[in-house]
């Protein structure tokens, strides 16, 4: 199997738009645009009714700033061919590493957080956009280190790779967003093909690695590397009732607020616990709370069903391609969508700790909007690039050494 492909090896004149938008996958687009649209709709009931606003349409107003820089990127990125970026792995990685300590030295603070860069057009949390970058660096290294997949050694130096950026991500703190890199390391690395007792040795090393953070550091050595709120959050799912008007508040209004839309919701702009205030971040990380409340269980499904089918297509494009590069960037930001998806639901619903982590294309905010549809046009580059020559001539077959998979 050829797992990398040369810039030379394809003539870059000829564009064909037909072959374009045959080769487009549009299922994929559709239900990435059916989540996006969901998501400004609640956005706008989540927020229309808010005191504190001068305008009922200054959050959609933003977030359609987020969808219109989105879509383009999506559609740029689907023209630029992936495996272009297969030896950009150490540029990629250089730029994620200097976003991370340029927010940490001239970031914006917010709510205790050190997360944001300020633009003349939106706000960037660097950390949207490094998970992407480092989805994608680490695919060119992994593959560019196929022939070691055997050597622990190597292996281990995978871990670290990883482990700096995410680090610098739990120090800002957000501890959500460094959990997803652990999350797409780990579905990279089976997609790589790690030998399972190398898998076993890190997810030995992993929960070692939790209980000496939660455990042995503090109480031997007096080491605090999470914060007392930090550890209540992870906690206050166990016994939400333990606190009810603090760690547990958040947790118990969005149960209230799911359970009482029942099996048909209560109807759109409708919801009682978000439009009398008893529901805090409803527009960000509860907005399924939201959606639980005004649609139901039916609304809820729906929603799960347009997920599932993006998920279906990302992974479909990984199995088609010929390209390990363009299978691992697909497993990366598949293992992205579904470590998100799950815990921003599953902490709605009680069933998860509350990390902060949004709703991918529903919840509010334009970098996680822009950083998705960005993540949406890699996935069609690889469906498209791996399937035609789009810019005429014949498709590249010729790899840097027909390195086997």
């Amino acid at each position: 199997m050829n797992v990398l492909y040369r810039a030379a090896d394809r003539p870059a004149w000829g564009f064909s738009i037909s072959r374009y938008l045959r080769n487009i996958d549009w299922i994929l687009l559709l239900a990435t645009l059916g989540l996006v649209f969901a998501g400004m709709a609640m956005i706008y009931s989540a927020t229309a009714s808010d005191p504190n606003l001068d305008s009922p349409m200054r959050y959609l107003h933003a977030q359609g700033v987020g969808l219109g820089l989105g879509l383009i990127l999506l559609i740029g990125m689907s023209l630029l061919d992936f495996s272009w970026f297969s030896g950009m792995h150490k540029v990629l990685y250089g730029v994620s590493i200097a976003l991370l300590l340029a927010t940490m030295v001239f970031g914006v603070e917010r709510m205790g957080a050190r997360r944001w860069l300020v633009s003349p057009v939106i706000d960037i949390q660097t950390s949207e956009l490094v998970k992407l970058l480092m989805v994608v660096a680490l695919a060119g290294f992994l593959t560019g280190g196929v022939e070691l997949r055997h050597r622990f050694r190597f292996v281990a130096l995978t871990v670290v790779y990883v482990a700096v950026p995410a680090f610098l991500i739990f120090l800002q703190p957000d501890l959500g967003t460094a959990l997803v890199f652990v999350f797409f390391l780990l579905f990279m690395l089976v997609g790589w093909g790690v030998e399972w007792r190398h898998m076993v040795a890190l997810l030995s090393a992993g929960v070692a690695a939790v209980l000496a953070i939660l455990r042995v550091l503090p109480t031997v050595f007096g080491i605090q590397l999470l914060e007392p709120y930090q550890i209540q959050r992870l906690l206050a799912f166990l016994d939400p009732e333990k606190d009810p008007t603090d760690q547990g508040y958040q947790l118990l209004q969005s149960k209230i607020a799911v359970a009482s839309g029942m099996y048909t919701g209560k109807g759109f702009m409708e919801g009682t616990q978000t439009h009398l205030g008893f529901l805090p971040t409803h527009h960000t990380d509860f907005i399924f709370a939201v959606i639980g409340e005004e649609f139901g269980f039916l609304g809820a499904c729906a929603l799960l069903l347009l997920y599932m089918v993006v998920l279906w297509r990302i992974l479909r494009a990984a199995t088609q391609s010929k390209n390990l590069f363009g299978s691992l960037v697909c497993i990366g930001i598949g293992a992205v969508l579904l470590f998100q998806v799950f815990v921003n639901i599953g902490m709605s619903i009680g069933i998860m700790p509350i990390t902060g982590l949004p709703l991918p294309f529903v919840s509010y905010g334009s970098s996680s909007l822009v950083v998705f549809l960005m993540s949406v046009g890699l996935v069609e580059s690889v469906r498209i690039h791996s399937r035609t020559a789009l810019y005429g001539g014949r498709f590249r077959g010729e790899s840097y050494g027909q390195m086997a998979n």
